[in-house]
């Protein structure tokens, strides 16, 4: 759980911005199902927030299914709760056919999204995508798994729209709805590879530049041909397969 991620979001209500930090722990899987949460001070001073707010955040994830508390012991995670009513199960991700579907649905669902962020991004906004590019660029050149940031840059951009519906359907699939989360290999990426994940992250910095110019249309271009391409990428691989 990164604190500082939702210290620089600032939500005009601090509880939410708890609840939305843990809750897309629970759902990319960063926070599995038995997890015990920090306590009520360690939540105090890692989110800078007062013993009220920790409370409400708490109570609001055991409403939604997510949390239970169990007295004199703590917090436990119990999964995404109900309020996750359209997912997409791990098993559902498990074939290149599988990929290429989900795919179809983020090119309608984030080109959009890309647009109305370029229309409504703040600067924080802006930072936040900014600092998911870098970490992907780093984890790239260190030979690192990049799915959580490239995650992290598609979830900023749906949060930077203004509207949670977008954000929160973005968060309920999670990380798994990036292709390479399920279908590459183990192990750092070889020469070819590396090449590849540097001409994907280059269509990022695209989608990035049009957001930060406020160009709705280019914005909307650019994460049409990311996920095109992507899927294009996709459909090639099924065929030689």
């Amino acid at each position: 759980m990164n604190a500082t991620d939702t210290a620089q979001r600032r939500p005009r209500n601090l509880a939410q911005g708890l609840v939305e930090s843990f809750g897309d722990g629970i759902r990319d899987g960063r926070l599995t199902p038995g997890a015990k949460l920090p306590t009520e001070s360690e939540l105090m001073a890692a989110f800078g927030v007062s013993r009220t707010v920790v409370r409400e955040a708490l109570s609001r994830l055991q409403a939604a299914g997510m949390i239970e508390t169990r007295h004199g012991i703590g917090s436990f995670v119990v999964g995404a709760g109900d309020g996750a009513s359209f997912r997409i199960a791990p098993e559902q991700m498990a074939t290149l056919r599988d990929v290429i579907a989900v795919l179809e649905l983020r090119i309608g669902v984030e080109s959009e999204a890309a647009s109305l962020a370029a229309q409504r991004r703040t600067d924080s906004d802006l930072a936040r995508m900014r600092a998911a590019l870098d970490a992907i660029a780093a984890a790239l050149e260190a030979g690192r798994d990049a799915v959580a940031p490239d995650f992290q840059f598609h979830l900023e951009i749906a949060r930077a729209t203004g509207n949670s519906h977008f954000s929160d359907l973005l968060a309920s699939l999670g990380s798994t709805i990036i292709p390479r989360a399920r279908l590459d290999g183990e192990g750092p990426p070889d020469a070819e590879r590396l090449a590849y994940l540097r001409r994907v992250n280059a269509e990022h910095e695209s989608i990035y530049d049009a957001i930060a110019a406020r160009d709705a249309d280019a914005a909307r271009a650019a994460m049409r041909t990311h996920l095109v391409n992507s899927r294009e990428r996709r459909r090639r691989a099924q065929v030689v397969r």
